[in-house]
């Protein structure tokens, strides 16, 4: 008489223990899903604000070194000629400082208004940058520093 085979192949016998059939269906569960939404939304609406600003800012430090470096400008050729009134950037009293990363876009306007006596270097923001809180940059042969938005000391 044969003995009756019991089956002791753990792989071929299926459990049916909670846990077994947790660890059977893999994925997320929705809310799962919702919690990491949510949670991106949230690092997102705090994240991009701060880079925009960021941006805005690094743009505005390069307008400012431009504006310095054509004051060095008027300033030598003040000292060739004894005056300021015949001084431009080139072949205009007007430039334009663009972002060569981005396309060529242009970030700020700088004009030149020369006297005999004085100048006034002024860097106007263009697109994007115009949401810049500095707004309007000012330099003049006193070395006298001005955004538009006086209230804001941090612009230079």
């Amino acid at each position: 008489m044969r003995s009756p085979i019991v089956e002791t192949d753990p792989v071929s016998r299926p459990s049916l223990s909670p846990r077994s059939l947790r660890s059977a269906a893999q994925g997320f569960t929705l809310i799962e899903l919702m919690i990491v939404v949510i949670v991106v939304g949230i690092l997102a609406a705090v994240a991009y604000p701060n880079y925009t600003d960021h941006v805005r800012k690094s743009r505005r430090a390069a307008a400012k070194a431009e504006m310095v470096e054509y004051a060095q400008r008027a300033e030598r050729h003040h000292t060739l000629n004894n005056s300021y009134a015949s001084f431009t950037f080139g072949e205009t009293s007007s430039t334009k400082i663009n972002s060569p990363r981005e396309g060529g876009t242009t970030m700020y306007a700088v004009t030149i208004v020369p006297t005999a006596t004085a100048y006034t270097i002024t860097a106007v923001p263009q697109g994007n940058q115009a949401k810049d809180k500095c707004g309007t940059l000012t330099l003049n042969q006193a070395g006298v520093k001005t955004p538009a938005n006086s209230s804001s000391l941090t612009c230079w």
